[in-house]
């Protein structure tokens, strides 16, 4: 008797600052009818104040992050809907709240208390069944913050978005949660290139046939 093929329900695009995780997510979400899930930039009250004031606001910065991915977790896990979630919780623990104390900009005080809430939220929902990691060098990054042109993102520092790709390429070495798929924006431009859309939605769909 053939084994019941598992249904796909949770999809998740990974990747720096404008690794163009958002404009992915879209692509994928209209394809496949994928429930979309972005992360909350325009409603987020700290990351103005973040910019302007890293040790100041890193935590409060991150413990929103925390709660609003969790949210959608919670909501993705009650559902029957597949959707597709533009940045993972995974992102927030292991690159930006070690990036921020490595750096000094985070407490160890708020940093150890940040992980072990962490530590103990994890244990209460399951990994994307497919993770998309948009790998990207600086300078890429750097062109796609400065096509899109937020306000808030124009203070951010070169050395900031190089230490967060290393943390970024480490974390994706050494994810065993699941199923990676890596997509290299350097090569792929499938935000502004059809031919490299139509190759990323094919890789994405051999990946999703190919899972269970």
């Amino acid at each position: 008797m053939a084994k019941k093929k598992k249904k796909i329900k949770h999809v998740a695009v990974a990747g720096n600052i404008g690794a163009g995780k958002t404009t992915l997510t879209k692509i994928l979400a209209k394809h496949f009818n994928w429930s979309p899930n972005y992360e909350d930039v325009e409603n987020n009250p700290y990351l103005d104040d973040f910019y302007k004031d890293m040790p100041r606001w890193s935590f409060n910065l991150q413990i929103f992050f925390l709660n609003s991915r969790l949210k959608q977790l919670v909501d993705i896990q009650k559902g029957d809907q597949v959707v597709i979630q533009d940045r993972t919780i995974y992102e927030d623990a292991n690159i930006f709240a070690p990036n921020l104390h490595e750096m000094g900009l985070m407490s160890k005080r708020d940093f150890e208390n940040y992980s072990n809430f962490f530590g103990t939220l994890t244990e209460m929902v399951n990994p994307p069944d497919l993770l998309i990691y948009l790998r990207a060098s600086v300078p890429a990054l750097v062109g796609q913050i400065q096509k899109r042109g937020r306000e808030y993102e124009e203070n951010i520092r070169l050395d900031y978005l190089k230490r967060l790709n290393e943390y970024y390429n480490t974390w994706i070495k050494n994810y065993k949660a699941g199923k990676v798929l890596i997509i290299d924006i350097d090569k792929i431009n499938f935000a502004e290139n059809k031919e490299d859309t139509a190759k990323v939605i094919s890789m994405v769909n051999a990946e999703v046939n190919g899972l269970f």
